[in-house]
């Protein structure tokens, strides 16, 4: 049982490292797209993905809100 409890505590870890990596991509992205426009295109991708949220009202707003609590934790 220990083992099983290190594994998952193990690839918990990895999940972890490779999301905040992501997250740091994403805001050099965001950074390089402002100072050269259009260089990357992740800023329309973003506004397109906060105006599908939107799109989809009450829906669209619960499922981004359940998005920010996960993302919190």
């Amino acid at each position: 049982m220990a083992n099983i409890k290190a594994t998952l505590a193990t690839a918990n870890g990895w999940l972890k490292s490779l999301t905040e990596f992501g997250l740091t991509i994403v805001l050099a992205f965001v950074v390089l797209d402002i100072l050269f426009p259009g260089s990357t295109g992740i800023i329309s991708n973003i506004s397109e993905l906060v105006s599908s949220f939107a799109g989809n009202g009450v829906t669209g707003l619960i499922a981004l809100l359940l998005f920010m609590m996960i993302y919190k934790k």
